[in-house]
């Protein structure tokens, strides 16, 4: 029986866009996913972001009853948003998990936590997030050509490995019946998500976390470099990478992400 990975996005970025990565791991695990956090409304999306952790729960708890008497441990590994969102589940629900493996979700902790919390109070941190562009995202494109020049012709975007652009295209930006392709990722929803960043969780990782965690870094991440890694090499331990690549390295470099991925969940099983 293959372990278990139930795997979360990042913000922004259907589990969909994933599928190279997926297909790497899919020889030795059986992946499971949310599509889209923050759209189901049982889930909305608030502050510290309870609600989006209680609907990752729900997910794990509904294939935990699905299996009748078998109730098997589960990794959670996620992406940005979806690291984080991992790591919190872990803390309410460590009897459920095996060990986390978060990719480029450097945990703020110590005065970036109170910054954060007073940059949310006052807006500030709209400013300095992708929060602001967010809002003002474009939404349509005329054809699936149309939309692939456009986010290939963004710097950022022109560093993917062409398939994750191309499946970001095929279930990111879906097609209409007209071949007009929306956003499936609500940019509002995304533009709240930003702006509700956990500043508690530093404090909640005081003594540690109950499961083993792993860690992989992008050698080129903003964030990273705004956040600092002290907290996360310190649940982390050994279990710490670098990658190649900005914060999207799993768009930028899927195989590499995947079999780095593979080898800490071998390591954390030692």
């Amino acid at each position: 029986m293959k372990d278990i990975i139930h795997f979360s996005h990042a913000n922004g970025f259907p589990a969909s866009t994933y599928r190279t990565v997926f297909a790497e791991l899919a020889d030795d695990y059986e992946i499971r996913s949310i599509e889209r956090y923050g759209h189901d409304p049982r889930f909305p999306v608030t502050r510290d972001w309870p609600n989006l952790v209680d609907e990752l729960i729900d997910d794990m708890s509904r294939h935990r009853d699905d299996a009748g008497g078998a109730h098997p441990k589960v990794w959670l590994v996620g992406h940005s948003l979806g690291g984080y969102l991992s790591l919190m589940a872990a803390l309410r629900r460590p009897q459920w998990v095996k060990g986390v493996v978060m990719l480029d979700s450097p945990v703020i902790a110590g005065w970036r936590s109170g910054l954060l919390r007073v940059m949310q109070r006052t807006g500030l941190d709209e400013r300095l997030s992708p929060a602001a562009a967010t809002r003002k995202r474009r939404t349509r494109w005329a054809s699936r050509d149309e939309a692939w020049r456009h986010f290939r012709a963004k710097p950022a975007f022109a560093r993917w490995d062409e398939r994750m652009l191309s499946d970001y295209i095929e279930f990111g930006i879906p097609a209409y019946a007209d071949g007009t392709r929306t956003l499936a990722f609500d940019r509002h929803i995304e533009y709240l998500i930003y702006r509700t960043l956990p500043h508690t969780l530093g404090a909640r990782l005081a003594h540690g976390a109950p499961v083993p965690v792993g860690f992989i870094a992008g050698t080129q991440s903003t964030e990273v470099r705004q956040v600092g890694l002290a907290m996360t090499r310190r649940i982390a331990g050994a279990h710490f990478e670098w990658m190649e690549g900005s914060h999207l390295f799993p768009m930028e470099r899927p195989i590499e992400t995947a079999r780095a991925v593979r080898r800490l969940l071998t390591a954390m099983v030692r």
